[in-house]
C-alpha cells in the first residue's frame, strides 16, 4: 500500500533557559542567559498508508501535540524528515484561527482558505457546514461569544468539509455533547471511506479503542510502541504506572511508606499472566509484597477501585478486630485480592491500605497504586457494568454497531475510488495530488528544501517570494533558526 505519511528519524528541539532574564542583565553586552537543550520528539520513525485511522497515545508532555504541529505544517522539525501526500486539515487546537472579532460566517471562510478551499468552494458548501456545526441561529454573532463547545463545532465542521487526504484531529471529541460525537465520528468514518488517512490524539481510551485499530505509543518524545490499539492502551497503563513510581521515588515520596509497612511490588495477573487492560468478565488477581518495618499484630487490609479522577468506585476490607497473626520487623508477606472487574469502561486505579487491627491507624497507603484499563460496552457509560439490555416489543435495541474506523483499503490520497496510480509511484514528484517534503537542518547546495506542488496561485510571502503559477514547483529552504 501506498504511504500516506512518513517519518523517518523525526525530532524537535527546544531550548529552555536556565536562569530568569532580569531586564538589568538583557542590556549588558555580551550577557545571554545560558539554556538546555530539550526535545520533545526524538528519533521517530513510522509510516501510516493511505485510508487508515491511527491513534497517538502518551502523557501529558510526550510530545503527542508537537507532532502532529508537525505534521500540519505549523512547525518545523529540528532533525528528521516528514513526507505527507496529498491536502492536510489539521484540527489541533480549538479555535485556532478563529478571529475573536468577526462572525462565526466570516470565520468559515478565513478558516477554509488557510485548510485550501477557494472562496467559490467554500461558499458551495457554506450551507453543509452551518448545518453540521448546528450553528445556523448564531453563525452571524462573534466568535468571542461562543461557547468551548460552539468552537469546536464550527472548528471541526470547516476541518471535515474540506475533504481533505489527512485528517489531523486534536482532542476534537473531548468537547460536546454525545449526540454530536457520534456526528463526529460518523463523518471520519465517510471521510475514510472515501479514502482519507485520519491521525487522532487523544487522552481518552475509549476514543482510540473505538476508532482507531492501529495506535502509536509515545514516551518521552520516543516511540515505544507500534501497533494494535488494544494493546498499546495496555502498555500505555503499564507506562504511566512505572512514570509514577518514578516520580514518587524522585520527589521522596513518602506516602507508600509511613515507617511501618513498605510496598516492594504489585502486579496485576488475568488467565494469561500479567495484564493492564483486562475485560470485564476474566478473574484477576492483583499481588501486592509488603514488608513490615516493625512488629504489627493482626493488620487488616483494604482494597479500592478509584477512578482517574478520584471517584471511590468499590471499596473492600478485610474483617477488623480479628486478631490472626503476629508480623515481625523485616518479615515479608504477599497479599492476593481476587475479583472481577464488572466496572464500566475507563482508567482504574488500584489501591491496597494497611491498617492496624482496629482499622484506626493506617500503616500504609498505596497512593500510586496499579493503573488498569477496562473497555466500555458500547453504548454504556459510568462506573459500573450492570448488563443491561433493552428491548422494545421484539428488537432487541442494545446489539450496536462497532464504531472502528478499518482501513478503506488499497487508493492513494486523492484518488477517493481507490483506483489511479501513485503520483510519487513513477518517480514524479508532483501529482494530481502533490506530496510534500520536509527536510530540516543546515542547507548544504540548494539542499534540503521544502517541495509544494501548487494547484491554485499563490500570493508572494515570506515562504513564497515570486508569484506563482498553477502546476509549478516551489522551493522553500527550511532551515532551522538557533535561538
Amino acid at each position: 500500500m501506498t504511504a500516506a505519511i512518513e517519518l523517518d528519524g523525526v525530532g524537535k528541539r527546544y531550548w529552555q533557559l536556565s536562569q530568569q532574564a532580569m531586564l538589568l542583565k538583557s542590556l549588558l553586552p555580551f550577557s545571554r542567559p545560558t539554556k538546555t537543550e530539550r526535545w520533545a520528539v526524538r528519533n521517530l520513525t513510522a509510516s501510516i498508508e493511505v485510508g487508515e485511522t491511527v491513534g497517538i497515545l502518551g502523557r501529558n508532555g510526550a510530545g503527542k501535540t508537537t507532532l502532529l504541529r508537525m505534521l500540519a505544517g505549523v512547525s518545523r522539525p529540528t532533525e528528521g524528515r516528514i513526507r505527507i501526500r496529498g491536502q492536510v486539515a489539521p484540527l489541533i487546537s480549538m479555535g485556532v484561527g478563529f478571529h475573536q472579532e468577526m462572525s462565526g460566517r466570516e470565520n468559515v471562510y478565513v478558516n477554509g482558505m488557510l485548510l485550501g478551499l477557494s472562496q467559490a468552494e467554500i461558499t458551495r458548501r457554506f450551507d453543509q457546514i452551518v448545518e453540521f456545526a448546528e450553528l445556523a441561529d448564531f453563525i452571524d454573532t462573534p466568535v468571542k461569544f461562543y461557547s468551548s463547545g460552539m468552537y469546536m463545532r464550527l472548528g471541526f465542521a470547516v476541518a471535515a468539509h474540506v475533504d481533505p487526504d489527512v485528517l489531523l484531529v486534536d482532542e476534537v471529541l473531548a468537547v460536546g455533547d454525545v449526540a454530536f460525537q457520534l456526528k463526529c465520528i460518523d463523518r471520519m468514518r465517510r471521510l475514510q471511506q472515501e479514502g482519507a488517512t485520519i491521525v487522532v490524539v487523544s487522552h481518552s481510551m475509549h476514543a482510540v479503542r473505538l476508532l482507531c485499530p492501529r495506535a502509536l505509543l509515545i514516551r518521552r518524545g520516543e516511540l515505544v510502541f507500534d501497533g494494535d490499539s488494544e494493546t498499546a492502551i495496555s502498555k500505555h497503563h503499564e507506562l504511566l504506572t512505572l512514570d509514577a513510581a518514578e516520580l514518587a521515588t524522585a520527589a521522596g515520596d513518602e506516602s507508600n511508606r509511613t515507617g511501618d509497612v513498605t510496598i516492594l511490588s504489585r502486579e496485576l495477573r488475568g488467565p494469561n499472566g500479567p495484564t493492564h487492560h483486562p475485560d470485564q468478565d476474566e478473574v484477576l488477581t492483583y499481588v501486592v509484597a509488603l514488608r513490615f518495618e516493625r512488629p504489627v499484630e493482626s493488620p487488616q487490609m483494604v482494597f479500592q477501585v478509584v477512578t482517574d479522577v478520584g471517584i471511590l468506585a468499590y471499596s473492600m476490607q478485610t474483617t477488623l478486630g480479628r486478631s490472626w497473626r503476629r508480623f515481625e520487623a523485616g518479615e515479608t508477606v504477599q497479599t492476593e485480592i481476587v475479583f472481577r472487574p464488572r466496572l464500566g469502561g475507563g482508567t482504574f486505579r488500584l489501591v491496597l491500605v494497611v491498617t492496624d487491627r482496629s482499622g484506626n491507624s493506617v500503616l500504609c497507603r498505596d497512593a500510586d497504586g496499579f493503573l488498569m484499563y477496562t473497555a466500555p460496552r458500547l453504548g454504556t457509560a459510568g462506573i459500573a457494568e450492570l448488563e443491561a439490555t433493552i428491548a422494545v416489543g421484539e428488537h432487541d435495541m442494545t446489539d450496536h454497531d462497532s464504531l472502528l474506523l478499518a482501513s478503506a483499503g488499497p487508493g492513494r490520497a486523492g484518488d477517493r475510488d481507490g483506483a489511479g496510480s501513485d503520483p510519487l509511484a513513477d518517480g514524479n514528484d508532483i501529482g494530481a495530488q502533490p506530496a510534500w517534503v520536509v527536510e530540516p537542518g543546515e542547507r548544504p547546495e540548494g539542499h534540503p528544501w521544502r517541495d509544494v506542488g501548487v494547484d491554485r496561485p499563490l500570493r508572494p510571502g515570506l515562504d513564497n517570494p515570486e508569484p506563482s503559477a498553477p502546476g509549478e514547483l516551489l522551493h522553500i529552504p527550511l532551515v532551522e533558526p538557533e535561538t
